[in-house]
């Protein structure tokens, strides 16, 4: 079977879809190219920000779960989002960026040789940017080309993902024995780990910490972290593998965007194995990806009953 292709996306937990959708295209300058539902959810909005063409890789997701409570920060978590950008002087340019819009950030520091600053959305979503400058593996996407950010700084992929634990000895073997990955560096307490291509799309740093509680899932925290597989084949086998090493999985599912397995590795901490394709441009034009409520053949007799559950919210662009 072929190794991961690296992180295909994130998915986290909002308070607010409509602040959600300003503060990622508007301040963050991604592209949201699909609105849609969570399926098995259907009153709540699953909004997908990525590149200009929503390609594998690129997309952070969030679900505006009603009535969920502030998550808190701790161990067994996904504890932290990495975005890439091209240049260190494009981390320059966000620096000035973030203090022109108010969005809390750190300084720009370095981590396992990349400049990396580290910042919060208003949900105090753990985020940081990474520079591509010294950066080789898997390719990046495409900056969104009608966003307000210019192409030579703007967010193009996902980073690496953190995983914060007590003690990185069951993570590490899930990571290494069961999903291929390579234990790299290791750099005070957090230990990198890549796979496939390697680079900053196809790694995960886990952090061990024994000075905090274990996290509270909530708003303001991830849900999942999802892995690329290459198509339905590979995805049969991984399915195929989880069950070889009786880990809890949920079998095949069919997300229509993607094709889907979940694998939950700790109490908080769930895995995804989500196929590259079909992607995003099946039932809506490039040109206006996003920009009205998509619905998965499966849901659509239902369109009149979720249109009537979910709020309005306009993300019509121009």
């Amino acid at each position: 079977m072929k190794e991961l292709k690296g992180i295909h996306h994130v998915t986290a937990m909002t308070s607010s879809a409509e602040k959600n959708y300003a503060f990622y295209t508007e301040t963050l300058g991604m592209r949201l190219v699909k609105k849609t539902v969570n399926q098995d959810d259907i009153q709540t909005y699953h909004l997908f920000f990525a590149d200009d063409a929503g390609s594998a890789g690129t997309d952070m997701t969030f679900f505006d779960f009603p009535n969920l409570p502030k998550g808190r920060k701790g161990t067994d978590s996904i504890s932290k989002t990495s975005f890439r950008v091209p240049s260190d002087a494009a981390l320059d340019y966000w620096v000035e960026r973030f203090d022109s819009l108010g969005v809390d950030h750190d300084a720009i520091t370095e981590s396992f040789g990349k400049k990396v600053l580290g910042f919060r959305d208003f949900d105090e979503q753990s985020l940081q940017l990474i520079s591509d400058e010294n950066n080789e593996g898997v390719a990046p996407g495409i900056p969104w080309k009608n966003g307000p950010v210019p192409a030579e700084f703007a967010i193009y992929g996902l980073g690496p993902v953190y995983l914060t634990v007590q003690n990185k000895e069951n993570i590490g073997l899930v990571l290494t024995v069961i999903l291929g990955f390579r234990e790299v560096a290791t750099e005070g307490g957090e230990h990198l780990y890549e796979v496939g291509e390697g680079g900053n799309g196809a790694q995960v740093i886990v952090e061990e910490r024994t000075d905090i509680l274990p996290a509270m899932q909530g708003y303001g925290n991830v849900h999942h972290v999802a892995f690329r597989v290459e198509d339905h084949a590979e995805l049969e086998k991984w399915i195929a593998r989880a069950n070889e090493f009786q880990a809890p999985n949920s079998g095949y599912v069919d997300r229509f965007y993607f094709e889907s397995l979940y694998m939950p590795v700790s109490q908080q901490i769930l895995f995804e194995f989500a196929t590259d394709g079909p992607g995003f441009a099946q039932d809506e034009p490039y040109e206006t990806m996003g920009e009205k409520l998509s619905l998965p053949p499966f849901l659509e007799s239902k369109r009149a009953a979720i249109e009537a559950e979910v709020r309005p919210l306009n993300t019509k662009r121009g």
